[in-house]
């Protein structure tokens, strides 16, 4: 069901005929409250509205923000002790590395970061602590962010919302997370409704988005959802956060991804997207786009400035090639 991550509690209201919410959640407090833990997206917002039956893990750490579910709101719940799913951090490459370098640089002290997961992200959050006073307001918490809020990067004492706070919906990642989340006031999860929002995000400064693509055409349409033409996943809050970083005051946002794929035998910048490929992020959205070869900016750019800016992050075999094909499109 295509869809933006930030829309998906209106359109389960709108769309299904809701009889019962299945969550897991961690065990109940003394004062007869569960938390749902490592979550709270898009079932936090039917909490109180629609009956709710709980997975309740031992091991779920208990977390707070509005994930909270008192016992009367609950219509039952069963009892289990498993490991939480852990997802380990990739190592980053040395293409990794040299996008997150040329992001990194970018990100001004006091600012308010959102990254998604994966081994670009990981590098630039790494890439990131010799910086000041960076807030946190973000879809995905990964293990990546524990380093920089130990060692105090991320205070959030300059965001507008949630001051002080790490904001988040949802946290996927190991044992080390999950043990960091537990009981810790400092992280707060509250519903992809808000967190998502595009006009709740536009409130903050200097506000920072970077999010991964799969491949970009020459005018700078972000193909994120499917590898090879074929669908693969869902748009996740890619274009939700692209387009709060484009009404902050100061913000920016970066779309990143290695400038080939299959080992340099495919280029990603194409001159038109692979048939079958879906837009993630329109080009009118797309702010910066990066490669392991440099910055293309695009806000502001006419189409032949922007296909010449990416032509020239492409993998150099490639950019004779691209030349050609925008000369025929009649974008150069």
């Amino acid at each position: 069901m295509p869809n933006h991550f930030s829309e998906v509690p209106r359109l389960l209201r709108e769309t299904t005929r809701c009889s019962m919410v299945l969550a897991a959640a961690s065990p109940m407090d003394r004062h007869g409250y569960f938390s749902l833990g490592t979550t709270c997206d898009y079932v936090a917002p039917f909490i109180g509205q629609v009956p709710m039956f709980l997975e309740v893990n031992a091991r779920m750490p208990r977390t707070f923000g509005r994930n909270q579910v008192h016992h009367s709101q609950v219509t039952g719940w069963v009892e289990v002790d498993r490991p939480l799913v852990e997802v380990r951090p990739p190592t980053p490459s040395s293409v990794d590395e040299r996008i997150a370098a040329l992001v990194a640089e970018r990100v001004p002290d006091g600012a308010t970061i959102q990254a998604g997961i994966g081994s670009i992200p990981n590098a630039l959050l790494a890439g990131l602590r010799g910086h000041r006073d960076l807030g946190v307001h973000t879809e995905l918490l990964s293990d990546a962010l524990i380093d920089l809020v130990q060692a105090g990067v991320v205070t959030g004492t300059r965001k507008r919302l949630a001051p002080g706070k790490v904001v988040t919906t949802f946290a996927l990642g190991t044992q080390r997370l999950y043990d960091f989340l537990h009981e810790n006031p400092a992280v707060e999860f509250l519903p992809v409704d808000e967190v998502n929002d595009p006009r709740l995000i536009a409130l903050e400064d200097r506000f920072v988005s970077i999010n991964g693509t799969v491949e970009v055409d020459l005018v700078g349409q972000c193909a994120s959802e499917t590898v090879a033409g074929r669908y693969w996943s869902s748009s996740g809050g890619q274009a939700d956060f692209a387009r709060g970083a484009m009404y902050s005051p100061h913000g920016s946002a970066f779309v990143v991804l290695p400038s080939t794929a299959r080992s340099g035998e495919i280029s990603r910048i194409r001159a038109t997207l692979t048939p079958g490929s879906m837009v993630t992020t329109l080009k009118n959205t797309v702010d910066h786009i990066v490669t392991e070869h440099g910055v293309a900016e695009m806000r502001g750019r006419s189409i032949s400035q922007r296909a010449a800016a990416l032509i020239a992050i492409a993998d150099p075999p490639f950019r004779d090639g691209l030349t050609v094909e925008a000369r025929a499109l009649g974008y150069l």
